[in-house]
């Protein structure tokens, strides 16, 4: 679960990015964050993967409280994380098998865990014929799909997509939500953070929006109400 109570963030600079957010994301949830370019939904993921620790409230995420979690602590609430970003951030010299395989052993895992859990996502995400590609003979949709692979490998309880479908043509954007709603449906809780109305209208899922530090509306309609402000 992630649970943010009064949530103030403000900034040595002087800016304050977060004023008073409250918000919760129960387990298994799927929940689109939007607003404009400097909102506050990054300081949000931030807050979320302990980055940041909030000036004033109080921020837990999966059994974590990380308004005074400890800094050795923080590689563990990491693994309960899984997180996509835009820029899909793969190791270029890596095979597709190699790339999810790699978040395995840094954390540990033994060879034969690895193997099984490799072909396993690898599955999931539609990419079982392609594990000795690299990542540059792949198209935008399918790096993206194996960022997702990445994300999922270690079996998080969340998966947090910072602007997943940023770079990605519209048809295969539909495609990669629809492959996070699957996820979804699978348990894994997923917070889609992104500024695409378009897409998000083609979802039902709640929508989390977030305006000049505050959320501005929260629900269904969410994306709509906000949009009317």
């Amino acid at each position: 679960m992630i649970e943010f109570t009064d949530v103030v963030k403000s900034y040595s600079v002087g800016n304050t990015a977060l004023n008073g957010v409250t918000m919760q994301i129960e387990d298994g949830e799927f929940v689109f964050l939007v607003g404009p370019s400097g909102s506050g939904k990054s300081t949000i993921l931030k807050l979320i993967t302990g980055e940041l620790r909030p000036t004033s409230g109080s921020v837990h995420v999966n059994g974590y409280s990380l308004d005074r979690i400890r800094k050795r602590e923080i590689p563990y609430l990491r693994r309960t994380l899984g997180v996509v970003f835009q820029d899909f951030r793969l190791i270029p010299n890596m095979s597709v098998h190699d790339n999810v395989a790699f978040a395995m052993r840094v954390v540990g895992a033994k060879e034969k865990d690895i193997k099984d859990r490799v072909e396993y996502v690898l599955d999931l995400v539609g990419l079982e014929n392609k594990s000795r590609r690299l990542p540059g003979e792949m198209s935008g949709g399918e790096q993206q799909r194996l960022a997702i692979a990445r994300a999922l490998v270690n079996n998080p309880s969340t998966i947090i997509a910072d602007e997943p479908t940023g770079n990605l043509d519209p048809a295969r954007s539909f495609e990669i939500m629809t492959l996070l709603q699957e996820i979804n449906n699978l348990g894994t809780t997923v917070m889609v953070v992104t500024h695409e109305k378009d897409l998000v209208e083609r979802f039902s899922n709640r929508v989390i929006a977030i305006d000049e530090g505050v959320v501005v509306s929260d629900g269904m309609d969410g994306y709509y109400r906000y949009e009317d402000q």
